[in-house]
């Protein structure tokens, strides 16, 4: 085992650096992993963003495909096609977000009034393990669960005499909107819940205990004490969702696809893997990709000066 070296005041800057890695070294060697991951799969493919302004083909590469400049985003937004799969990327994201939004927050303000620890415990696994789980598999879970005639769902509810005929969850695509809204809560709610969690812990104790002396109940302590001390978690992770509005999972809408539901089910990710992607057109779908990421950056900046104008500390 290595022993720390003692760094002398009296010691140039030079050789205070070289004892402070000395005794250090290890945990900058753990860091270079994560930074090299972060550079090779993030900042390295930087420069394949030139896709967008040529018209690619692989098999003459970068210095033999024609640059066309704005071409491909004019041709995208000429392309009905596109503005249907943003119309509904956007109308989901935006409920995915109204709904999915305070679904965390009040879970993770439920579970610290909880004052049987063991119960708590198993509740937060519970709900963090569709974190987990794949959308293939909780696609081919839900197919089961909600089919019209054979599913659980629908004979329980048929059994019980609430209804005559079964409902199409999946089949229909205002059921489907709302089955496919409600399932991705259900899966990214228990990611949020414990970073509430975490953020409701660090509150200082002192503040209950003051607000109990004052007569507050446990109501007016949540209102008054939990919410204002987690509101910065709050407005952080919200600038963050609103730079994925303009994304889309690809897995998750493939998974919940059919025929039926084609008009809903039509969405970027659909859109670039069909008109880019599977017809070989890599300009198209590297265009479509970098105007959602710029249009979610610019939401993230102006979100961010925006809570710093409410007197938030931002996220940037």
């Amino acid at each position: 085992m290595n022993q720390r070296v003692p760094v002398a005041r009296n010691l140039g800057r030079g050789q205070r650096f070289l004892i402070y890695m000395r005794n250090h070294w290890q945990l900058y060697l753990l860091l270079m992993v994560p930074v090299a991951f972060v550079i090779v799969f993030k900042y390295a493919a930087y420069p394949g963003l030139q896709i967008a302004f040529m018209n690619f083909k692989p098999a003459k590469g970068f210095a033999g495909s024609a640059w066309v400049g704005w071409e491909n985003f004019e041709k995208i937004f000429r392309d009905k096609d596109f503005l249907r799969a943003l119309q509904n990327s956007l109308a989901f994201n935006f409920l995915d977000l109204l709904v999915g939004f305070p679904v965390p927050i009040a879970l993770a303000i439920m579970l610290n009034e909880l004052r049987f620890n063991r119960f708590k415990r198993v509740s937060q696994t519970i709900l963090y393990l569709p974190h987990f789980l794949s959308w293939v598999i909780i696609a081919s879970v839900a197919l089961t669960l909600f089919k019209p005639e054979t599913g659980l769902i629908n004979t329980l509810m048929m059994q019980a005499g609430w209804i005559d005929q079964g409902i199409p969850f999946l089949t229909e695509k205002w059921h489907w909107a709302v089955t496919y809204l409600l399932i991705g809560v259900w899966q990214n709610m228990g990611w949020g819940t414990i970073i509430y969690l975490a953020a409701i812990t660090g509150i200082d104790a002192e503040l209950y205990e003051a607000a109990t002396i004052d007569g507050a109940g446990r109501w007016r302590k949540i209102w008054n004490v939990t919410l204002p001390c987690i509101r910065g978690t709050m407005v952080t992770l919200l600038i963050m969702n609103l730079g994925r509005v303009m994304g889309s999972n690809f897995e998750r809408i493939n998974a919940f696809g059919n025929v039926q539901v084609k008009d809903f089910q039509y969405q970027l990710a659909i859109y670039i893997y069909e008109k880019g992607l599977s017809g070989g057109n890599y300009s198209r779908a590297t265009a479509v990709g970098l105007f959602q990421s710029l249009v979610g950056l610019l939401l993230v900046i102006a979100s961010d000066r925006f809570a710093k104008r409410l007197g938030e500390d931002g996220l940037l």
